[in-house]
């Protein structure tokens, strides 16, 4: 067993532990469960996507062949294996771009409603536009640009590094992931700064809010690791942790209304006769 698989469990029960919380806070908040918003419903398959990701990772050979392994020496059953391996690191790949690009749509909706009549609305939907065409430019580069014809993504062997080890993507990915992710967390940031709640509630909301920061640094290991040791598990961990902690990220500033009804706890703000 590798530390993967542990760890997976563990994320993937906290994580769904708080999606649950989440959603029968906005039960509460909302008064009905009809009322329920698109992001509400995404960050669902997000959760189930990511498990589904890991699991196949880490069981699967693919067409990534190291350097002292001698093709010529593959048996027709380890061929076969390989491709249909490299078929399923296609499908995990997506599946993950798809999921990190989703908490994110669902952070930006999530904005947009807080920043509803106020100017930094112009900045929520200024980075939605980055990240739709983000996503678009990038899937564009992957599926029909970096590794040409599109089969080779599957071969064994291939022939370009493109196809196997897909560096080009894996920078692309890297900037465009980075860099909307610096926006995205930038966003709440004033507005808490200019709310008026007590210090110890702002001083949790940024907690929530900066975990994003490690989304970010995990991001970045993700793609170190994957250069330098890309026959190892170590990006793989990394791989886990990004998509994990960005689900937290928008989760958790979801769950005050049940924690608050749970515990009778006071409203965010100071008591006034509202």
């Amino acid at each position: 067993m590798t530390i993967l698989e542990p760890e997976s469990a563990i994320w993937y029960s906290l994580c769904w532990m708080v999606v649950i919380t989440r959603s029968m806070s906005r039960r509460l908040h909302l008064g009905r469960w009809r009322y329920l918003q698109l992001d509400d419903y995404l960050i669902f398959f997000t959760n189930t996507v990511v498990m589904v990701c890991m699991h196949f990772i880490i069981k699967t050979s693919s067409n990534l062949i190291a350097p002292t392994d001698d093709i010529s020496k593959f048996s027709p059953e380890e061929i076969r294996s390989r491709i249909f391996g490299s078929k399923l690191v296609l499908i995990v790949e997506q599946m993950q771009v798809v999921t990190v690009w989703l908490v994110k749509t669902c952070l930006l909706l999530l904005y947009k409603r807080m920043t509803a009549l106020l100017p930094y609305q112009k900045f929520v939907i200024g980075t939605a536009i980055y990240v739709a065409a983000g996503f678009v430019v990038m899937e564009t580069l992957y599926l029909g640009v970096w590794c040409r014809p599109f089969s080779q993504y599957w071969a064994v062997p291939t022939n370009s590094v493109q196809c196997s080890a897909a560096r080009n993507h894996l920078i692309t990915n890297a900037v465009l992931n980075i860099s909307s992710d610096m926006m995205i967390i930038v966003i709440p940031i004033p507005i808490l700064l200019q709310a008026r709640l007590p210090k110890k509630n702002k001083a949790a909301l940024m907690g929530v809010f900066l975990l994003g920061i490690f989304t970010i640094f995990a991001s970045i290991l993700n793609k170190y690791y994957s250069f330098t040791h890309p026959f190892g598990l170590e990006w793989t961990v990394w791989y886990l942790r990004e998509s994990y902690t960005s689900i937290l990220c928008a989760n958790l500033p979801l769950i005050y209304p049940l924690v608050q009804r749970a515990f009778n706890l006071n409203s965010w703000g100071y008591k006034s006769n509202g």
